[in-house]
């Protein structure tokens, strides 16, 4: 196999006819290039379509309560009524594998009317009644202080956090908000922290325009009491939540006197169910991406076994010649492999370089121009590339394998005679 003087015919037998040589290892590089671009621009809208995952529990479900569609109990249609914030609790006791339940109450919008104010500033933020649990179900970056504990919740303290944007909104440039006082709906709060999220499954701005108070002081000092708008709910991480939905769901109805039956009673978001679905797309994306990429590499190999016969039919004399010197079958047919195995893996090498040269060119402009909404870091893994080498060899030894065969199906005499 490692023989020079072989090794001087297979390179002089690809010399012989350049153009055509060329020709023939296009074929094999334009498919595996394909392969590998593919796949990487698959991989490309994965990370961007899931970066605003990144930053979010996603074995979670929102739930809110919905007016009932069907009469229960004595209660008629359309009736609407609360969570309850015991209905935590509940679901915690007979629950277990919930990790977080979260409730929450929310005030006003950063585009409504102006309901937070500090000396003679003012304005519209989202104000959020929450527990300490939900810095764990949507992470932020506490930049400065710290997010609400139960010490908070416990003692109903006046406390906030607050966005960068209300920062920006509420106090001067370089001015320390820390225990500084702004006012909500006319009521006192004093600043504990600051948070920045970097990466939003909602509206970026409206997050950076929210406050967070402890939800015991906001049901009270906001007139809410034991009511709970909506809640999150996050599994352990060896239980899909999508799974206890439905035990979920049975146990809000029965506090709540609602029909079982009853699918409209509860709003719910699943975004367990959600990233699975995306994550399942983007499979597929992925198999569709490396199914059609091997198609074209499979056209490139038949297109090299056709040239390796017209190859080995100019050769037969030469054949002919080399089985009458003594030249055994088994080494006329490894010289005609290694012939095919030299030209499909070369040109698969230049193929796998130059997809590589332009998955670098794609992510250096994308650092240059800035991130893409739904597209970001094009790449392939290392296994994938070996993976199609693989595949690469497969098909070189296929397309080498029918000319080797009939190179030596021939009688050398037979061969001698051939003009």
């Amino acid at each position: 196999m490692f023989n020079k003087d072989r090794w001087d015919e297979i390179l002089e037998a690809l010399n012989a006819n350049r153009i055509r040589t060329l020709i023939t290892a296009f074929g094999v590089f334009w498919g595996i290039m394909i392969l590998v671009l593919l796949l990487a621009l698959t991989n490309g809208l994965k990370n961007g379509v899931t970066t605003d995952f990144n930053d979010f529990a996603t074995n979670s479900i929102f739930m809110w309560s919905q007016g009932t569609s069907m009469p229960y109990k004595g209660l008629p249609k359309g009736r609407r009524y609360n969570f309850k914030i015991q209905d935590v609790a509940i679901l915690k006791e007979q629950i277990p594998m919930l990790k977080y339940v979260s409730p929450r109450n929310q005030l006003g919008g950063y585009r409504g009317a102006n309901n937070v104010t500090r000396k003679e500033k003012t304005g519209a933020f989202s104000v959020s009644g929450d527990y300490p649990e939900f810095i764990y179900q949507q992470p932020m970056d506490i930049l400065k202080g710290r997010f609400i504990n139960y010490s908070d919740i416990n003692e109903k303290r006046k406390v906030a956090v607050i966005g960068v944007d209300v920062v920006k909104s509420l106090y001067d440039k370089g001015e320390e908000p820390l225990e500084t006082f702004i006012k909500i709906n006319g009521v006192n709060f004093m600043v504990i922290g600051v948070f920045e999220k970097s990466n939003s499954n909602g509206d970026e701005e409206e997050d950076a325009n929210t406050i967070f108070v402890p939800f015991s002081t906001f049901s009270q000092v906001f007139n809410f009491g034991d009511n709970v708008s909506w809640m999150v709910l996050t599994a352990e991480d060896n239980t899909s939540i999508t799974s206890l939905k439905p035990e979920i769901f049975s146990i809000i109805k029965k506090q709540h006197i609602v029909n079982p039956d009853d699918e409209r009673a509860i709003g719910n978001f699943d975004l367990a169910a959600q990233f699975s679905k995306i994550t399942g797309l983007f499979s597929i994306l992925t198999f569709v991406g490396f199914f059609v990429g091997t198609l074209v590499l499979l056209s490139g190999a038949i297109g090299i076994s056709n040239i390796m016969l017209i190859v080995v039919k100019e050769r037969t004399k030469e054949i002919g010649i080399r089985r009458a010197l003594g030249a055994t079958p088994w080494g006329v047919r490894i010289q005609i492999l290694q012939e095919s195995l030299t030209l499909t893996i070369l040109s698969g090498m230049a193929g796998v370089s130059f997809a590589s040269g332009v998955i670098w060119l794609i992510n250096f402009l994308l650092e240059r121009i800035g991130p893409i909404e739904n597209f970001a870091n094009p790449s392939v893994d290392i296994k994938v590339i070996l993976i199609a080498l693989l595949i690469l060899i497969f098909f070189g030894v296929l397309a080498g394998l029918i000319p080797a065969i009939r190179a030596t199906k021939m009688k050398p005499i037979d061969a001698l005679r051939t003009e």
